[in-house]
């Protein structure tokens, strides 16, 4: 994140607080009234604002009201387009962000690509990182893969050396530490983002289904480079395409590469190894190497025991392996306590979010079930299913045996057709949704 300077910071300050005034004047009834209703006069105060901070900032305050920013971002869009007024790099993301966080497609590209243009002019590679990601970031999180990767290919392709002869100087962190100066007579704004940007082609390439073209990208990567990030790469493609024994070797592979990195440091190489371990524990119960995925999960829970989402994970596959139940019991039912602990201690949290995590509750019921304590894991799944981010097929299914083993057919069948409903595109999903389906079917 980008330091300001005090100086700079209390003048973004006064100019955020100028655009807080301009857009609640309306509501306060005074005489800036007018101007908080005339589009140019909000474009001139974003205009004003520099600073990371106050960008989040604007761009929270403007995704607020969804309805009313919807309309100033259209008419943003042609006071810029017809040259009615300049705006600003800062101006240009903030709306971006703004257009973003409201689902505004249109607009969100219109103003990243404002962004992307001035960060060209300008030469700036962290401004380009920023204005692409974010766009990247946008097309990729709401499933437009194709345009993501289009965009991805452009970046690739970018042009920013001009062929002017110049001396750049940088500074680069050797691997013992210090401090080196380096020259290049050669300026290229794109030139460090080019890395990253593969990596994010090849994942919207497989997200489109284009698993063959995927890999042949991913394996010229490894041949190229040979890192263990292509190499893990690289089990991700083969585990969305549902070659899950090959991902878990290349994984395993990527796992002893990262052990053996010298350049790590320690708190970079335990949060890579991490990361693969859960990763592998996912893979190897898919496979049905549920030993294997629990040892991944103990070697993470030794490491980290209070940490509620190792305690829960461990807990439910073997609770739905049938296996330690007791065990498993202990362990949903620490990682629910744990989780109460963090909200207490966090006194941000508002009183709507301090609630049970809905996964956690629906390991206690299914544990519950497998227990033969069907009341209690109705209670607990019902609980469940309260929590707006647990809405999710795997749940409702729980439900759907548990309401079943009760005798309540009606209500049961319910649940699993709300599961149905719910089921996303990935392979996990498409396989429970099969699975649900022959449960209905049976039980119509």
């Amino acid at each position: 994140m980008p330091r300001m300077v005090p100086g700079l910071k209390a003048l973004a300050a006064s100019a955020a607080c100028a655009l807080c005034m301009a857009l609640h004047a309306s509501a306060r009834g005074d005489d800036a009234a007018d101007k908080a209703s005339d589009p140019l006069e909000r474009i001139r105060a974003l205009n004003r604002i520099t600073g990371s901070d106050p960008i989040k900032t604007e761009a929270r305050l403007l995704s607020g009201k969804a309805d009313e920013t919807r309309k100033f971002l259209k008419e943003a869009v042609e006071l810029v387009k017809t040259g009615k007024t300049p705006l600003t790099y800062s101006a240009a993301f903030t709306l971006a962000q703004a257009a973003s966080r409201v689902n505004d497609g249109k607009a969100a590209e219109f103003f990243y690509r404002r962004c992307i243009s001035q960060a060209v002019a300008l030469k700036s590679s962290g401004r380009l990182r920023q204005a692409y990601g974010g766009l990247i970031d946008y097309l990729y999180e709401n499933k437009k893969y194709a345009e993501s990767a289009r965009l991805c290919r452009e970046l690739l392709e970018l042009k920013t050396d001009d062929g002017k002869e110049r001396i750049v100087v940088f500074t680069v962190t050797t691997r013992f530490g210090e401090t080196d100066f380096v020259e290049d007579n050669r300026f290229d704004s794109a030139k460090g983002i080019r890395p990253l940007v593969h990596h994010l082609l090849i994942q919207a390439v497989t997200k489109q289904g284009k698993y063959e073209q995927a890999l042949k990208l991913v394996e010229n990567l490894v041949k190229a480079k040979n890192h263990w990030l292509e190499i893990a790469l690289k089990g991700w493609v083969l585990k969305e395409a549902g070659k899950l024994q090959e991902a878990a070797k290349v994984y395993e592979n990527a796992l002893d590469r990262v052990g053996k990195d010298k350049d790590l440091d320690q708190e970079d190489r335990d949060s890579y190894q991490d990361n693969y371990r859960y990763i592998l524990s996912g893979i190897y119960v898919d496979i049905k190497k549920i030993d294997q995925a629990s040892e991944q999960l103990q070697t993470l829970l030794a490491k980290n025991p209070e940490d509620p989402g190792f305690n829960n994970d461990l807990g439910y596959i073997w609770a739905d392996h049938d296996m330690k139940l007791e065990e498993a019991e202990k362990l949903i039912r620490k990682a629910l306590e744990l989780d109460r602990k963090r909200r207490k201690a966090n006194p941000k949290i508002p009183p709507e979010l301090d609630r049970d995590n809905g996964a956690y509750l629906d390991s206690l019921g299914w544990v519950l079930y497998k227990r033969k304590m069907f009341k209690e894991a109705k209670d607990a799944l019902l609980k469940a299913v309260q929590d707006k981010a647990a809405q999710h097929i795997e749940i409702y299914d729980h439900l759907g045996d548990v309401l079943m083993a009760l005798g309540e057919r009606d209500a049961a069948i319910k649940a699993w057709r709300r599961g149905v409903e719910l089921a996303t595109d990935s392979r996990r999903d498409q396989v429970r949704r099969v699975a649900v389906e022959k449960k209905l079917e049976m039980h119509k």
